[in-house]
């Protein structure tokens, strides 16, 4: 019970008004857990309006063509977001988790193939590269990627690989010059091509398994191939996507490529801490993906609750659509207040925060995929084609219980590690 003075938390007044920074208080009852901050909540306006002017006119038409918007994507490295978590000595904006979630969660309101592209650029090989490259690679590349001039993106998934890291085909065999030769292939990766002529991207954050350990696992590494490394290669561009069908998907080719040995990120088998690094952002912020989709899908039903009649009523008088739209919302703002909580702890420095960057990942894409499928039940015929939004959406929303990892992994994660310590349960 707390008291006017209960020990270790000081007064009442005390414990509401808690320091955020130096000189700076804020009010527990007044805070904003999406928007801590006025920085924060700068940047959600200023995303908002680009979101509202740039990105809404075109995710129908290029979602319908199947085509990336390569532009678009550089456009966003004059807005400072391409390298959102990056240091600002390199060209980045130098925030953090929180701030990532935010930009997602906007994009996706709008164009959640779009967003998947800016995610595969700006977290999956900016952010890898920020936290694990060294200084001449970051001096390099950091300021092309974070400016928009290169685009990049993570090979890691194969052919016949995916949750299962440690089973990679894809190897790297050093020779007496230095160099490395890469032999393998890569599948699913986002931003592997960048046009519809099969263009590779500019650099790839590239997984391959260099020996074998002591313990008899696979040592993988880290390379950073790029689109004129020879040998290197884009097979297809993966076409007919259910959805998220505004980024591009490519199968990439390792043919003898050849990558020098300042191409090495780190040491020989350090993937597994660049990737432990990485994976519980990349999850942050594909839960970020789903609070988006969640947030457009429960103002689309309501709207149009409101506007339809049958039987002479609004349909939102019925108790059916009440129960769609009055579940869809409480489940959207549990889904934005633990996701917010998540990201506010999340060190983008280290890890340390698995346990529930999986349950949030874990938790929200199912709820999104769950509420689009209430928006277009609620809207009918009008719901179940292109132009009403939800219809992509709902497609868009299923990939996020498959990629940056499965639910069925998030399962087994959270499972194992309340085994090892279940102190958060009390």
């Amino acid at each position: 019970m707390v008291t006017a003075t209960t020990p270790g938390l000081g007064t009442r007044e005390q414990v509401r008004s808690r320091k955020l920074d130096e000189g700076e208080s804020v009010d527990y009852k007044t805070l904003d857990i999406a928007n801590p901050t006025e920085e924060h909540a700068m940047l959600r306006e200023m995303v908002r309006d680009w979101v509202s002017s740039e990105v809404e006119p075109q995710a129908l038409e290029f979602d319908r063509n199947e085509v990336f918007n390569l532009q678009l994507l550089r456009d966003m490295g004059e807005l400072g977001l391409l390298g959102i978590t990056a240091p600002e000595e390199y060209g980045g904006a130098g925030m953090d988790a929180l701030a990532a979630t935010i930009v997602h969660e906007e994009l996706s309101y709008s164009d959640p193939g779009f967003a998947l592209a800016y995610l595969a650029h700006s977290m999956l090989f900016v952010n890898n590269l920020s936290r694990n490259g060294n200084s001449t690679q970051k001096q390099e590349i950091l300021p092309k990627v974070c400016s928009g001039e290169w685009i990049g993106a993570m090979a890691m998934s194969e052919p016949d690989v995916g949750t299962d890291v440690m089973s990679m085909g894809t190897t790297a065999q050093q020779r007496d010059d230095g160099n490395w030769v890469i032999n393998g292939r890569k599948m699913w990766i986002t931003n592997g091509c960048i046009d519809e002529e099969g263009t590779p991207c500019d650099v790839v954050w590239t997984y391959a398994k260099t020996g074998v350990k002591e313990n008899g696992r696979a040592e993988i590494s880290t390379f950073m191939v790029f689109a004129d490394s020879p040998g290197f290669s884009v097979g297809q561009k993966i076409v007919d996507k259910t959805g998220m069908r505004g980024s591009n998907t490519a199968e990439l080719v390792y043919d003898d490529c050849v990558v020098g040995p300042d191409s090495l990120v780190g040491e020989c088998g350090e993937s597994m801490i660049h990737m432990m690094r990485n994976l519980e952002l990349e999850r942050l912020t594909l839960a970020g993906m789903s609070l988006g989709i969640a947030r457009r899908c429960v103002k689309e039903m309501n709207r149009y609750a409101t506007e339809r009649e049958a039987f002479g009523r609004p349909i939102r008088d019925f108790g059916q659509i009440q129960r769609y739209i009055g579940q869809s919302f409480a489940e959207w703002r549990g889904m934005e207040a633990y996701l917010y909580n998540v990201a506010r702890q999340m060190d983008v420095e280290q890890s340390g925060n698995r346990l529930d960057s999986d349950g949030i990942k874990l938790v929200s894409t199912t709820l999104a995929k769950d509420i689009a499928d209430r928006a277009m039940q609620v809207m009918g015929g009008y719901g179940y084609v292109g132009e009403y939004v939800v219809e992509r959406l709902w497609r868009d929303a299923k990939l996020l219980e498959i990629g940056g990892g499965t639910l069925e992994s998030h399962q087994k994660n959270i499972t194992n590690d309340l085994a090892k310590d279940s102190s958060i349960l009390g």
